[in-house]
């Protein structure tokens, strides 16, 4: 890709925006961040969101990962992204996939789906902890990713409001589990829940503790009658400013 080359390497204490002004000054423009919400818990969907933060419209102050804001400061920050961000996209990826595909086989595939999703192509992908392969453009995975770059940071709140919002759904349907307080994470108060009721549907049969519970419950707790949709399942959503 042609551009001017890259004459610097940001400084960590050069704020969130430095490696997208890095990049787009080496004519890798614009930038997508992507990143997941819900890899380490053990019901509920996993959810994968993409954002293009571009020029002055896009420049979000009180970016950061999205597990060191307050609920209330991720819903602000989320409709301000979803408001003026260039592109951004989630996708929901249901427990049953995770089970028979594999988290991190989802993973992947989710934040190919997610880039795929956005209404602007990229010419450079930042990606949290990981690499994205199979991409036709290059990338760069980061360490703390969403503390580093401002477009990752984005992604990883419209991830996590996404399925906070589904798990609060989801509450509503198996309140027995709390799904509204620990978000479908291994918390004492979900392993006791899972302890007295089994798991439900809207857990994932491939974790260790899910399957202890399963096993000592012998059957899976069911909920209100459904059309057989998990709330969120396969859906990708998402908008250009």
């Amino acid at each position: 890709m042609k551009g001017r080359p890259l004459r610097f390497t940001p400084r960590r204490d050069a704020g969130l925006f430095a490696f997208e002004r890095a990049l787009v000054h080496g004519g890798f423009s614009p930038v997508a961040g992507v990143d997941e919400a819900g890899r380490g818990a053990c019901a509920g969907p996993l959810v994968v969101g993409a954002v293009i933060l571009q020029g002055g419209r896009g420049r979000i102050d009180g970016l950061t990962d999205s597990k060191l804001l307050a609920p209330g400061r991720r819903e602000e920050l989320y409709a301000e992204i979803t408001k003026r961000a260039y592109a951004w996209s989630a996708v929901v990826i249901p427990c049953h996939d995770i089970d028979r595909i594999g988290l991190h086989r989802c993973n992947v595939a989710g934040m190919r789906r997610a880039l795929a999703a956005l209404d602007k192509r990229p010419a450079y992908v930042l990606s949290d902890g990981f690499p994205v392969p199979g991409l036709d453009v290059p990338g760069l995975a980061m360490i703390k990713g969403d503390q580093s770059a401002a477009c990752v940071a984005a992604a990883s709140i419209v991830a996590k409001v996404t399925r906070d919002r589904i798990m609060v759904g989801l509450h509503e349907r198996y309140p027995e589990y709390g799904f509204d307080v620990h978000k479908g994470y291994v918390t004492r108060a979900h392993g006791e829940a899972l302890a007295a009721y089994g798991p439900c549907p809207e857990h994932r049969f491939s974790y260790v503790n899910v399957g202890r519970a399963l096993r000592k419950n012998g059957d899976v707790a069911v909920g209100e009658e459904t059309d057989g949709e998990v709330s969120g399942e396969g859906r990708t959503e998402g908008a250009r400013a």
